[in-house]
């Protein structure tokens, strides 16, 4: 009858608990009842008394029904793709909660019928492109290149260029990607140096297109040589170019990274893009290009599983024409300004100094490219305890030190990012 696990109070009151109700209103039963039995259990364990069960089980409360955290991004890599690419602006955020409701996404209010599907971001994409006839959007530049290959090659060659052939990432590669459609690749030139005259002797009856792969994750120096898009549009041959990473025009900042508004011009049929690098908005495949062949590829019966939802059409589009995204700020970001902010933190650290260093574009984007910048600097053993504390701030260790590099925090975290250090050296 002393046995202290009797004391351990019941679910079903634990549930009762005025807290733990309104955690399930918010978090859902599943969350709220595996925290209350992790306490029970802890409690039936001897590790906590049995009246501590319900402050236990409330402080072991998630803060929301997602298991994704939120992260300040102090790594100096502008696109992280492990940290989810482009972070979204508050327009792109608030768009998202917009379509997170019934939405008119597929309705026409004004005469109550079916309407075009996105039509609004659609709309955005193509003024922000003027020089594409058509545009589309799917999933993922992946589905773009995938789209493209079952509409305009099926049982066709795609001319590409060894050099060309690239391994995008977790281990898939372009070549595998688009055999999978029942293409045929046609390589042509070497790795290094391939000409006009290669793709020109590879056309025949068979090509369904000529595919030009920026190869944006890697550089090949040297003696090198590639034909250029104005130079493949002279071909006989529908022309298709995966620019990558999703500028749609010219950055100064990035003079050789490739754009979709220069290339269309320089005479390519069809550009493919990513939405989530340097456009700076939600996941995406944008397809610019031709109007006729842009319809071919929306009426293919694939382009239904390669679809976007509402929440990305309602991000892409407010990216669009929203205020600047943070990749967009980041990139630009003026280094005298993030000297002042990296001054003013370190003076609130105990043994914090300020060091300049360089930041990466990322994303599969602009190898090679170093944006100069300035990070705080902390001894390396704080790495660990703030990329796991909360908030979770990930830097990178350097020669024995831990760099918060401030190009990649935005001003408005600076604060939350003074919480996390005082909350690992107290």
């Amino acid at each position: 009858m002393t046995d202290p696990r009797r004391r351990v109070p019941r679910t079903d009151v634990l549930l009762a608990h005025p807290r733990l109700a309104e955690a399930e209103r918010v978090l859902g039963r599943a969350l709220v009842k595996a925290a209350v039995v992790a306490a029970q259990d802890r409690a039936r364990a001897g590790e906590i008394e049995p009246e501590q069960v319900a402050e236990q089980a409330i402080a072991a409360l998630p803060s929301s029904a997602t298991s994704l955290r939120p992260v300040v991004n102090a790594t100096g890599v502008v696109v992280h793709t492990n940290l989810g690419r482009a972070p979204l602006s508050q327009a792109a955020l608030d768009a998202v909660a917009t379509a997170g409701r019934s939405t008119d996404v597929e309705f026409d209010l004004a005469t109550g019928r079916r309407a075009r599907r996105g039509r609004g971001a659609l709309a955005a994409l193509a003024e922000a492109v003027p020089a594409a006839g058509g545009v589309h959007v799917v999933n993922n530049n992946a589905a773009a290149l995938l789209l493209a290959a079952l509409a305009l090659a099926p049982g066709k060659e795609i001319v590409i260029s060894r050099g060309e052939l690239v391994e995008i990432g977790d281990g898939f590669r372009i070549p595998e990607l688009l055999a999978s459609t029942g293409a045929r690749l046609r390589e042509v030139g070497t790795t290094n140096r391939t000409s006009l005259r290669d793709y020109a002797a590879a056309l025949g009856p068979d090509t369904g297109f000529v595919l030009k792969v920026h190869p944006s994750n890697f550089r090949v120096t040297g003696f090198t040589a590639e034909a250029s898009v104005r130079e493949l549009a002279t071909l006989d041959a529908p022309l298709v170019v995966d620019i990558g990473s999703g500028l749609l025009a010219p950055h100064p900042v990035l003079p050789d990274e490739p754009d979709a508004a220069t290339t269309l011009r320089d005479g390519a049929d069809l550009v493919t893009a990513s939405g989530d690098k340097l456009l700076g908005g939600p996941q995406a495949g944008l397809l610019l290009g031709s109007a006729e062949l842009v319809e071919r590829l929306r009426r293919h019966p694939a382009a239904r599983a390669l679809r976007v939802d509402k929440l990305t059409l309602a991000a892409l589009e407010a990216t669009l024409r929203g205020p600047e995204p943070p990749v967009a700020r980041a990139l630009v970001a003026d280094l005298a300004e993030l000297q002042r902010r990296a001054d003013a933190l370190a003076e609130r650290i105990p043994g914090a100094s300020v060091v300049p260093c360089r930041s990466a574009v990322g994303g599969g984007g602009a190898p090679g490219v170093e944006l100069p910048s300035v990070a705080v600097s902390l001894p390396d053993a704080l790495a660990e305890p703030l990329r796991t504390g909360t908030p979770s701030v990930v830097g990178r260790v350097e020669h024995g030190r831990c760099l918060l590099d401030l190009r990649t925090v935005g001003p408005d975290e600076d604060e939350l990012l003074l919480a996390a250090v005082r909350a690992c050296t107290s």
